[in-house]
């Protein structure tokens, strides 16, 4: 029997802790496997890590789960990156950690600056560090090209570097060894990938800065520096609904190459962050009934991308137009960033609304979003949910 679901699993918290795997994590995929390791399901690792190469990170997964995990199965928080083609031209600064450079080039884009080779260019830009600033006056910087655009993979390591930098280029309009004019308005395009404020790792409390907070300080110092607001081109990554879409497109890739030709129907999103695991299956489930609605109404079967109008234009999303998907349902774990006080609750008792928004700014705040369609103990649990729910045994 072809299945007629699929799997989206969250990383960090859910499958594994920092470097560690999680013991029901190896359970699940037992129930998941058939005798010879093959997936009996499509399944997709949605994470909103950036640092390091889809291959590196499915080696990583295969090494955890104790079966072979391919790349297309992995979901960085910048893989949608490979829709916005047109920024793959341009010149673009890049901030983050681990292979940035690589990682660009591998999504497409031709032409990338690291915030290293931009502070070595113009070494008077960074002066927060006194054993760096130069002991005698640089020439002036020539040839180096115009940036472009920003792209934000993911937390810096020195924080204060990436900050000055980055509002240096946006103030200057990709120009930072120019002397300051105006300050442009609207201001380059920035493409953010991982909005995640917290994250869990090893440590006791989940409060471990994340990409969101980096962010945070980036949009309070443009504003407090200029008084307008920091806008992006693109925010990308969970909860983003471009995001769930490609991973939908992936699990329906995955089911072609196996032969299932059953639709795939339902996703089961399983995570341990109610801000972004949550938040993002429900607002990419409301995303699907929105769009199911609008086909019943239209009388024909396409898909309305009001909501991503990057998707139909960059990725070739083939016999995609069925939109077979109908549901895409959250599944919370409490092994990571969430976690209950109390015994875990029945399956009809709803998670409790978040006390702070720790969301995006820019990303509205309902309070039925963070509430998971089911709450379960661990991983393996949620395998099980989702098979009893499907029937599948």
């Amino acid at each position: 029997q072809p299945p007629a679901f699929g799997f989206l699993f969250d990383v960090d918290g859910v499958l594994v802790r920092g470097s560690q795997a999680l013991p029901a994590a190896r359970q699940a995929f037992r129930r998941l496997a058939d005798s010879g390791g093959r997936l009996r399901v499509p399944v997709v690792f949605l994470t909103n890590a950036g640092n390091c190469l889809r291959s590196a990170k499915a080696r990583e997964l295969s090494q955890a789960l104790g079966l072979q995990v391919s790349p297309e199965q992995v979901i960085l928080s910048h893989s949608p990156l490979r829709l916005f083609s047109q920024f793959h031209q341009k010149c673009m600064l890049v901030a983050g950690q681990g292979p940035v450079e690589e990682n660009a080039q591998n999504l497409g884009f031709k032409h990338v600056v690291t915030i290293e080779a931009l502070r070595k260019a113009y070494p008077l830009l960074d002066m927060v560090d006194q054993s760096r600033r130069p002991k005698e006056l640089p020439p002036p910087t020539t040839g180096f090209p115009t940036i472009e655009g920003v792209i934000l993979f993911g937390e810096p390591v020195r924080w204060e570097t990436s900050l000055q930098l980055i509002i240096d280029v946006l103030l200057s309009n990709g120009n930072p060894g120019a002397e300051l004019q105006d300050i442009p308005y609207p201001h380059l395009p920035v493409l953010a990938c991982n909005m995640d404020l917290l994250w869990m790792a090893e440590a006791k409390m989940p409060s471990r800065f994340g990409h969101g907070t980096f962010l945070l300080c980036l949009e309070t110092i443009y504003k407090k520096v200029t008084g307008r607001e920091l806008k992006y081109e693109a925010l990308i990554g969970k909860p983003s609904t471009v995001t769930y879409r490609y991973a939908e497109y992936l699990i329906k890739e995955q089911a072609e190459k196996q032969g299932w030709m059953s639709p795939i129907r339902r996703l089961y999103a399983v995570g341990d962050n109610p801000m972004s695991d949550v938040y993002g299956a429900n607002l990419y489930n409301n995303y699907l009934k929105s769009a199911h609605q609008n086909r019943v109404q239209a009388g024909v079967k396409k898909s309305p991308q009001a909501a991503m109008p990057q998707t139909e234009d960059h990725l070739k999303l083939r016999k995609d137009c069925n939109n077979s998907v109908e549901s895409c349902e959250s599944i919370l774990v409490c092994t990571g960033v969430y976690r209950h006080n109390a015994d875990v609750p029945s399956n009809a008792e709803r998670c409790t609304t978040e006390a702070v928004f720790h969301g995006h700014r820019d990303f509205y705040f309902d309070p039925s979003l963070v509430e998971a369609s089911y709450i379960v103990q661990d991983v393996n649990d949620a395998v099980q949910l989702a098979f009893k729910k499907e029937d599948w045994s």
